[in-house]
């Protein structure tokens, strides 16, 4: 038996994905800017499959742009509105958490002379949204939090950090990477106060290569590639209409089961975390309160990717933590208070509602068997 754990880093495509993109690839392959029925067709499955995340946003279908991943997603937000914003403007407030694609481009960005002001979790590794609106003035531009972090499942203060900071200082662009909380928790752009917020497909049962970035309607952004003016100028290239397909077809697919899904995660977790209460120096590094669907724990001193590999050897497939570190640490863990031994043997587990209880069960048994043979 396969147990494939690991579904932060990439999930499998669903049955409706994968039949929009087949349909996509065999017949409706027309490029959506031709002026003919094939063009025609194409642009109304790129069409439909927008107002498909649109209507999952709560957002009008004009406000979402089709990108290649939440990796473009995030330099489009964050350089494009640092490129219109911040003239005069140079501030900009972070989390001190963010993906790898937020925090190098605010590396980036503090080289040219941007200040970057990094907020980082307190004690407990509880971020306090006090923090963020004491960290913005006037001469703030752009304030970028994720909503569920992708190695501990920890859930960021986003909605009453940028409520607040809206009612303080209306001019400062409010982003927000969703790409772990999208199809998982409840996501609305109006709710979360957010300007921009950073989707991914293949994170929620589509594929590779295809993202989405909200922007709400007067929000300005610099493009960061020139060409054909598809997107309205914002991303432009000749859309992938099959992955694009195959994205509107999950976030439909998915949209209606979130609080169902959410709650079956959630049992999951308490199952497993029970199960995992049994072996000594197990640790958990993620909060009670964080998203079901991401686990981190130590697996106690045994180096994570020698545990890992290990795992692999049963067909058992985890992960050491974000999988755009390619195996190296990023940082995010000690950020969140866990020490440097307990960082060095870490495993994420992350599921989703096609998780099972039998699968969990042999990925406790396995790790229990690995801490016994391999050596600190």
């Amino acid at each position: 038996m396969t147990v494939y754990l690991d579904n932060a880093a990439t999930t499998k495509p669903c049955r409706k994905a994968v039949e929009a993109i087949n349909e996509a690839l065999t017949f409706n392959y027309g490029n959506p800017s031709s002026l003919h029925r094939m063009g025609l067709n194409a642009q109304l499955t790129v069409d439909s499959a927008r107002k498909s995340v649109a209507d999952a946003l709560g957002c009008d279908a004009s406000c979402i742009y089709f990108t290649s991943g939440a990796t473009e997603s995030n330099n489009l937000a964050v350089r494009g509105a640092a490129s219109c914003y911040g003239k005069r403007k140079r501030r900009i407030i972070v989390s001190s958490v963010e993906h790898a694609s937020v925090a190098e481009t605010m590396n980036e960005l503090e080289s040219y002379g941007f200040e970057i002001v990094r907020v980082r979790p307190g004690a407990g590794g509880k971020f306090n949204p006090a923090d963020f609106v004491n960290a913005a003035n006037e001469n703030t531009c752009l304030i970028s939090m994720m909503l569920v972090n992708n190695e501990t499942g920890h859930i960021l203060p986003v909605k009453e950090v940028f409520t607040v900071l809206k009612r303080r200082y209306p001019d400062i662009v409010t982003h927000c990477d969703c790409v772990q909380g999208f199809m998982k928790i409840p996501v609305k752009a109006s709710a979360l106060n957010a300007d921009m917020i950073s989707l991914s497909g293949h994170k929620i049962h589509a594929v590779k290569g295809v993202g989405a970035l909200y922007i709400r309607k007067g929000i300005r952004v610099k493009p960061l590639v020139s060409g054909g003016k598809q997107e309205k100028g914002i991303r432009s290239g000749t859309e992938s209409v099959p992955l694009i397909a195959g994205f509107g077809a999950a976030v439909k697919q998915l949209t209606p089961t979130i609080g169902e899904r959410f709650e079956y995660v959630k049992g999951l977790r308490s199952f497993l975390l029970e199960k995992l209460s049994g072996i000594d120096g197990v640790t958990l590094n993620s909060p009670a309160d964080g998203s079901p669907y991401v686990i981190n724990i130590s697996a106690a001193g045994r180096r994570s990717e020698i545990m890992l590999h290990y795992l692999e050897q049963e067909e058992i497939y985890v992960s050491s933590g974000s999988a755009c570190s390619k195996g190296a640490q990023s940082g995010v863990l000690a950020e969140f208070g866990v020490n440097q031994k307990d960082a060095d043997s870490a495993l994420r587990i992350s599921m989703t509602a096609d998780t099972t209880e039998e699968e969990l069960e042999k990925f406790v048994l396995v790790l229990n068997e690995g801490i016994r043979k391999i050596k600190t």
